[in-house]
C-alpha cells in the first residue's frame, strides 16, 4: 500500500499508476507499507530518491543502518510490533529523509503511523503552516517513542501482577497441583515479557542512534526552529533505555525466584517420597521376617499370633511416621 501525505489534509491512498506520479511529487511523507515493485518504482521516479528493499533494510551493521546518499538520509531500525496474541515481533523500518520529502518503509501494520497521520494533517490545518519532511519526520520519531513508552508502562503492569503471584503469603497458595500448573504459567508470562522487553530494546536502540545520527547530519537542511527537538528526544530515550534495563533486571528476579519456588515444590516431593519409603521399610522388614519358610517360628504357634504380627507391622510404621511428623518433615 502506498499512502501519500501533504499535510494540507487527510492522507490519500494512491494506486501504482502513470498519472499517479504528480501526488507522489506532492507529498511531504510518503509510507510504503508492504510494498510491490510498481509502488517503489512510482515512488523512486516521483521522488527520485532510492526505495530500500527488505534485503537492505534487514542489515545490521551500522555502515548499512545509517548512511547518506545524494544529500539524502537514509536509515532503518527494527521496530517493535505487538501482535493479536500480545507477541512482540520485530520487522523492520526504513526511512529516507531529504529536504522535500520523508519516505517511510515497513512491512507490518502499526497503530503509531495511523495516529501520527491525522495529527499531521490536523496540525497544520489549524495552524496553516507549511509542513516539511523534517517535522514528519521529528513527529513520527515522537509519535514511536511514545508508543514505546506506552508499551513498556504495560510491561511494568504485568510484571507487577506476576510479582504479586509469586510472592503472596502462603496461606493463600493453593494446593500442590494448583501451584505447579500456576508455576508454568508465571514462567510462560514471564518469559514473553523478557521477549517483549527483547525486541522493544532493540527499538530504542535503533531509535536513539537514528536521532544521534540525524543530528550530525540533518544541518543543511533541517528548519532551525525543528532542530531544538532533537534533544528532548534524545533525552526522552535515554530514560526509557534506563527503565527498559530496570525492568529487565525485575524480570531476571522474577525468574529466580520462580525457578527457586520450583525447586523448593520439587524438594518437597521428593522429602514425600523419601519420607513414605522409610516409613515403609520397618513393616516390610518384618512382614519379611514372618513370611520366611522356616518349619520352626514360635509365634506361628500362639494363639493371638496373627494379631501379634499386625500390631508390630503397624506399630513399625507408626513410629517413624509421628517422629518425621514432629521434626516437621511432613
Amino acid at each position: 500500500m502506498l499512502f501519500v501525505s501533504t499535510g494540507a489534509g487527510p492522507r490519500e491512498l494512491v494506486a501504482a499508476e502513470t498519472h499517479a506520479v504528480d501526488a507522489v511529487q506532492r507529498a511531504v511523507w510518503i509510507d510504503l507499507v508492504n510494498p510491490t515493485d510498481a509502488e517503489r518504482s512510482l515512488v523512486e521516479r516521483g521522488t527520485g530518491l532510492r526505495v530500500p528493499a527488505r534485503e537492505d533494510l534487514d542489515e545490521i551493521e551500522t555502515s548499512s543502518r545509517l548512511n547518506v546518499e545524494h544529500g539524502a538520509l537514509y536509515l532503518s531500525t527494527p521496530m517493535g510490533y505487538l501482535d493479536a496474541d500480545g507477541m512482540a515481533q520485530a520487522r523492520p523500518l526504513g526511512l529516507v529523509l531529504s529536504d522535500k520529502v520523508l519516505l517511510t518503509v515497513r512491512f507490518a501494520e502499526a497503530r503509531v503511523f495511523d495516529q501520527y497521520s491525522v495529527r499531521f494533517s490536523e496540525q497544520f490545518a489549524e495552524t496553516g503552516g507549511h509542513p516539511c519532511s523534517s517535522e514528519a519526520f521529528l513527529g513520527l520519531l515522537d509519535g514511536m517513542v511514545d508508543r514505546l513508552a506506552d508499551i513498556l508502562e504495560q510491561i511494568r503492569g504485568e510484571l507487577d501482577a506476576i510479582s504479586q503471584r509469586v510472592f503472596r503469603p502462603e496461606a493463600a497458595r493453593a494446593n500442590a497441583a494448583k501451584t505447579d500448573l500456576q508455576l508454568r504459567a508465571t514462567l510462560r508470562s514471564i518469559g514473553r515479557a523478557g521477549d517483549r522487553l527483547s525486541t522493544l530494546r532493540d527499538s530504542l536502540l535503533g531509535v536513539q542512534r537514528i536521532l544521534q545520527f540525524t543530528g550530525e547530519k540533518t544541518v543543511a537542511f533541517m528548519p532551525v526552529d525543528v532542530r531544538p527537538r532533537l534533544q528532548p528526544l534524545r533525552q526522552d530515550i535515554t530514560s526509557l533505555m534506563e527503565y527498559d534495563g530496570q525492568l529487565s533486571n525485575k524480570v531476571q528476579f522474577l525468574l529466580d525466584a520462580t525457578l527457586g519456588f520450583i525447586n523448593i515444590e520439587q524438594n518437597n516431593s521428593i522429602k514425600i517420597l523419601t519420607v513414605v519409603s522409610v516409613v515403609g521399610v520397618p513393616p516390610t522388614l518384618v512382614a519379611s521376617i514372618y513370611g520366611m519358610n522356616f518349619k520352626w517360628i514360635p509365634e506361628l504357634q500362639w494363639e493371638y499370633g496373627y494379631f501379634y504380627g499386625l500390631a508390630v507391622i503397624v506399630l513399625t510404621g507408626a513410629v517413624p511416621y509421628f517422629w518425621f511428623k514432629r521434626k516437621g518433615w511432613i
